[in-house]
């Protein structure tokens, strides 16, 4: 474990936990910059808010020093969590999570980058919204183009049309895509309450309502934790999606990483549905 010290409190700060599995360098760094950019800006707002980023190590991380002056550049500290394997994505960010003790903690993905404004606007959502527990932010693509990952639950259909079928053939089932996806509710103006399920690449949670939740379910190796997570949330705060706070995106679809990636998902659809309730069609 490496980490740099960093003042602690209870009742403030904030913690980030980020789980990577033979991470690609270049892109890392990305995100540690925006990340420590976002929380320099939030220092000018609340000066000596202690923040601290959690690096878990699923496997196969190269050096990442140079990634992680990133965040030293920012003053912002951090801790790498390593030896305990692949673990899967939920049980690594439970890893962080056990350890998070200020008041709020941000489950991001490698392959973010957080608009610089992003972290100050979330939490004065909160500050000004205290039944909040679970914000979502607007999500674009690597063109700037709003990604639609907020969920109505899914049927069975609309993950193999969503997850598999080529573009062409995913034309055909445009209105159930759409409705699956909320774009009638979701758009770059107007604050949502309550979407059913919301992406994992970006959860910022109020810490007391993860703990509440004891994080994800480790049950899901990868795949299907976020929908799991989000659809528990609802039993312990409000979920909101709020397009002020800004990041871009740069992941793909399991189909689209090969056999293993599509085990996976199959294997994670069948615990998502067996324990919430199996909708076909």
């Amino acid at each position: 474990m490496n980490a740099t010290s960093a003042p602690r409190s209870e009742s403030e700060g904030l913690s980030v936990s980020v789980v990577v599995y033979r991470p690609e360098l270049a892109q890392l760094a990305n995100t540690f910059a925006s990340l420590g950019a976002a929380c320099e800006t939030l220092r000018t707002k609340r000066p000596g808010l202690p923040i601290e980023v959690y690096l878990i190590d699923n496997g196969g991380l190269p050096d990442v020093l140079a990634a992680l002056d990133e965040l030293r550049a920012h003053d912002v500290a951090w801790t790498t969590l390593t030896g305990h394997g692949n673990v899967g994505y939920g049980r690594g960010h439970n890893l962080a999570i056990e350890q998070a003790a200020g008041r709020y903690h941000l489950v991001l993905n490698p392959d973010i980058d957080l608009d610089r404004d992003a972290l100050v606007r979330a939490l004065d959502f909160f500050d000004a919204n205290p039944d909040a527990g679970l914000l979502t932010p607007w999500i674009g693509d690597e063109e700037g183009r709003q990604q639609y990952l907020c969920r109505r639950y899914p049927t069975l259909l609309d993950l193999l049309v969503r997850g598999f079928l080529p573009t062409g053939a995913r034309r055909l089932f445009a209105r159930r895509l759409a409705r699956y996806e909320m774009r009638d509710l979701i758009n770059e103006r107007d604050i949502v309450w309550d979407p059913p399920i919301v992406s994992g690449c970006f959860m910022l949670f109020r810490t007391n309502v993860l703990k509440k939740l004891a994080g994800f379910d480790a049950r899901y190796f990868l795949y299907f934790e976020d929908y799991d997570l989000s659809l528990r949330a609802h039993d312990v705060a409000r979920v909101v999606y709020t397009p002020a706070v800004r990041v871009l995106h740069h992941g793909g679809g399991a189909a689209r990483k090969g056999s293993a990636h599509i085990r996976m998902f199959a294997a994670s659809a069948y615990k998502f549905f067996s324990r919430f309730g199996w909708k076909w069609l």
